[in-house]
């Protein structure tokens, strides 16, 4: 499956988790396109397509990735590990956005490479707030460097 210009891939299986996320970005003329895995395969097959291994280049990386840890089929921690392993998504920032605040998920979401780690809050203008700052620092704020090209020139060599 191939997109076109996603910004925010939000991988996320609780409805209401996606809908109250998605509200809030709207609600905050937050309105770069967001593209919804409902699962960690998903995510993964939404990356990299049928064959995460065939080394091709990858068009069009989301500028974020919003990830849940708790995730059916491929957990949100090996959905990291494999997008920090791989030199063509490396780069992409990716946070961790969780009811869990176990220590243990905390520092194994750092030891993989994660670039923020943020639980969830239950009441709702908690919840707007930290969507509006998470949107506001990572599309608005940070410098991301210039992946895709560089990306793809080492993956080919050229």
């Amino acid at each position: 499956m191939r997109r076109n210009m996603v910004e925010i891939l939000l991988v996320e299986d609780n409805p209401d988790d996606v809908e109250l996320t998605l509200y809030n970005l709207k609600e905050h003329n937050i309105l770069n396109p967001v593209h919804v895995a409902r699962d960690g395969a998903e995510a993964l097959e939404y990356i990299y397509g049928s064959d995460p291994a065939s080394g091709e280049c990858l068009p069009d990386l989301p500028r974020i990735i919003l990830l849940d840890i708790k995730l059916p089929k491929v957990d949100g921690l090996e959905v990291l590990k494999r997008l920090k392993a791989d030199i063509r998504t490396r780069m992409v920032p990716v946070v961790m956005l969780t009811y869990s605040h176990e220590e243990r998920d905390i520092v194994e979401s750092y030891k993989l490479g994660v670039n923020s780690y943020i639980v969830k809050p239950v009441d709702f203008d908690q919840f707007s707030a930290a969507i509006r700052n998470i949107g506001f620092y990572w599309l608005l704020l940070n410098q991301p460097p210039i992946l895709q090209n560089e990306t793809s020139k080492s993956i080919n060599g050229i």
